[in-house]
């Protein structure tokens, strides 16, 4: 069905921007809900258990998947002993959800766009997605594409573009939310417009960045698009 194009990224006065989709795929960990300290204490053991001093390799870790981590960092270990050991961190890491937090804003955000087409789009298994919603008090998306969903993890775009098929919806018209710098590179290579949340995606050029969702407002127009304003932020240059 034709519809009218979403508007590019747009300042507003005082300072504001606006961007407008037909869709919104949100990552989980760093955008919706607040695990760093499960995930730093996981793999600052993992870390440590292979000889790794953890400060090289916590700013690796967020928002792609453990394996992918793994190769990385071992890249003559066998792929199947990084998908086993992932296996095993990922249990882990399901069954410890003290100190999984809501991200400021996260419930009034989910609130707002709980009847225009959203996606959750993560790194996690369906598992650990599940548990660490839940420790949260957060809404779990209808439309989920997890870990299993996907043969690559981020950067690679193919859990943005599957999410977007499934909605319907053209990757030019999403909007991703993202912390991690995987991430915004795999909306990126998606065709898709970036929001940054939260203090690791300012480096990596989103359309627009915000510290929390708390700084973000979501608005379902009356034909179904989204409308985001994003307070007191603008556009990242190019």
């Amino acid at each position: 069905m034709a519809h009218t194009a979403p508007s590019a990224t747009a300042p507003q006065p005082g300072g504001g921007t606006t961007l407008t989709a037909r869709a919104l795929l949100l990552d989980m960990d760093g955008t919706l809900v607040n695990s760093d300290a499960v995930v730093e204490r996981v793999w600052t053991d993992w870390a440590r258990e292979h000889g790794f001093d953890p400060r090289d390799v916590l700013p690796v870790v967020h928002g792609r998947q453990g394996y992918a981590t793994m190769a990385e960092l071992l890249p003559e270990r066998p792929m199947a002993e990084n998908h086993a050991e992932n296996r095993r961190l990922l249990a882990r890491e399901t069954a410890e959800t003290d100190g999984v937090v809501a991200i400021p804003g996260a419930a009034r955000f989910l609130a707002a766009i709980e009847h225009a087409p959203h996606a959750l789009v993560t790194s996690a298994d369906a598992a650990l997605a599940r548990a660490r919603m839940a420790a949260a008090g957060l809404r779990l998306p209808r439309v989920r594409v997890t870990a299993e969903s996907v043969a690559a993890s981020k950067p690679d775009p193919e859990g943005f573009l599957k999410a977007a098929a499934e909605l319907g919806a053209d990757p030019a018209d999403c909007v991703v939310l993202e912390d991690s710098g995987a991430g915004v590179a795999a909306g990126h290579a998606a065709g898709m417009r970036v929001v940054g949340v939260g203090p690791r995606a300012a480096a990596f050029a989103p359309a627009a960045h915000v510290r929390t969702l708390a700084d973000l407002r979501a608005e379902v127009l009356p034909d179904g698009a989204v409308r985001l304003t994003v307070a007191g932020a603008a556009p990242a240059a190019g």
